[in-house]
């Protein structure tokens, strides 16, 4: 897809601005990437700046069990233990708030 495809693909326009100083090697190794990738700088800088977003969202998002610890999930879920006295407190407390 070229620049101003992805661009307008997205049906959005450009105006906010960054910046970033980076070593003559760095900046020479991504225009590298960039003009093997079909792409300006900008826009190969955009689009990986954009994936490892992504990325990183994601694993902070998304929580990971076992097998073990997703057996002892759900178990708990189905079989919840009694509530204890704080949340039998809390919610009297809540009902009585709520006039219910």
């Amino acid at each position: 897809m070229m620049a101003t495809e992805s661009t307008e693909a997205h049906g959005k326009r450009r105006v906010a601005r960054l910046e970033a100083r980076v070593t003559d090697a760095q900046k020479a190794r991504l225009q590298r990437a960039a003009t093997l990738s079909g792409r300006t700088l900008s826009d190969f800088v955009v689009a990986s700046a954009e994936e490892a977003a992504s990325k990183v969202i994601q694993a902070h998002e998304t929580i990971r069990l076992t097998r073990e610890e997703q057996i002892a999930f759900v178990t708990v879920l189905l079989n919840p233990p009694p509530p204890g006295a704080r949340l039998r407190r809390a919610a009297a407390k809540y009902r009585r708030r709520m006039g219910s």
